[in-house]
């Protein structure tokens, strides 16, 4: 869900090539969601093999990232550990959505209606545990590295960029601002285009890169105040934030309170909604568990592993996968040769 402060962000349209030879850090169950929500049969069916297998995860994760390699982005996946006890509830409520939505489909289904089919079939994606190791086996073949985050992936992304071992978080949510990540990619697609919530149509979309220093600046808040107008409008951890209160309410009383949280969050009632102290919220984002000591190494793409997962395993077509690896080596070659000329 993340946090919904989009319209607050101080954001710029960006063109991926000024992202060249920087490393991201990519928020890895939000990008193998993208892909399971978006990429589907006419339907909302998945893409499976002929085993009844889905392969709309790695379909993704294989066309994404072999186009931003060959633009020479550095990709390095973060992957969630354990969550968080405070985020079993919306955990919950995610799943009883799908299973409403699973009914709507299958409502849908009956009555042929494909519109209605494709738009429910959406809302029932799952990431199970398998996909994972899938898409995690597919990254090492192509050479990308794994991190496993002890708890949010989202809180160890932010702690690579905050300490200069990468250039940004690449996420569709604003969490890890809240975790104090300086940069933030948003779109970071190949497509150009992301499917309208909710709809049937699309949309034409750039990456974006926003700045937390900027949001800060522009908002006249700090990190602790930035953490707070996120729990008043609802995190992950708090799921729906305090009923009647949007982005703007929330600065205006951050305005009155400043960094009287203990005042702000009595004003506002946090026990009526919440049956934990606020304090329990702040300092998850404050003190996310993260890996100190995280090494990012990347390796040569290992085709044999590709064709092994993809080809062998799933049916993938081998010329395509071959195409793609052809053209991804012939531009690093490229980059190499030209890298090697600045010093001629």
């Amino acid at each position: 869900m993340g946090v919904n402060i989009t319209d607050l962000l101080a954001r710029k349209e960006i063109d991926t090539s000024i992202l060249k030879d920087k490393i991201i850090a990519v928020d890895a169950h939000l990008f193998l969601y993208q892909f399971l929500t978006t990429i589907r049969q006419r339907d909302g069916a998945l893409l499976m093999d002929s085993q009844g297998r889905v392969t709309s995860h790695l379909s993704g994760l294989f066309a994404r990232n072999t186009k931003l390699m060959q633009q020479g982005l550095r990709l390095a996946y973060v992957f969630d550990g354990k969550p968080p006890k405070l985020k079993e509830k919306e955990r919950e409520r995610r799943k009883s959505l799908k299973v409403e939505a699973e009914k709507r489909y299958e409502q849908a289904k009956a009555a042929e209606n494909i519109e209605e089919m494709k738009k429910y079939a959406a809302r029932t994606t799952r990431l199970t545990k398998e996909m994972i190791e899938e898409a995690k086996q597919l990254l090492h073949a192509l050479g990308i590295p794994v991190i496993e985050a002890p708890s949010e992936g989202e809180a160890q992304a932010a702690h690579l960029v905050k300490g200069e071992k990468a250039f940004a978080v690449a996420s569709q949510d604003s969490d890890a601002l809240m975790f104090g990540t300086p940069r933030l990619i948003r779109n970071l697609s190949i497509a150009g285009r992301r499917k309208r919530s909710g709809k049937l149509a699309f949309e034409t979309i750039k990456p974006e890169m926003v700045s937390l220093a900027d949001t800060l600046n522009n908002l006249s808040l700090d990190q602790d105040q930035l953490i707070a107008l996120g729990m008043l409008v609802g995190t992950d951890f708090n799921d729906g934030g305090i009923k009647g209160i949007g982005p703007q309410k929330a600065i205006k009383l951050l305005e009155k309170h400043k960094n009287d949280f203990d005042t702000l969050f009595k004003e506002v009632k946090w026990e009526d909604y919440f049956d934990y102290p606020w304090t329990e919220v702040f300092y998850l984002f404050k003190k996310m568990p993260v890996h100190e000591n995280v090494k990012l190494e990347w390796e040569p793409i290992n085709r044999e592993k590709i064709n092994e997962i993809l080809v062998e395993g799933h049916d993938f077509s081998e010329e395509r996968i071959n195409s793609s690896l052809d053209r991804l080596e012939k531009e690093k070659e490229k980059q190499t040769q030209k890298g090697l000329g600045e010093f001629i």
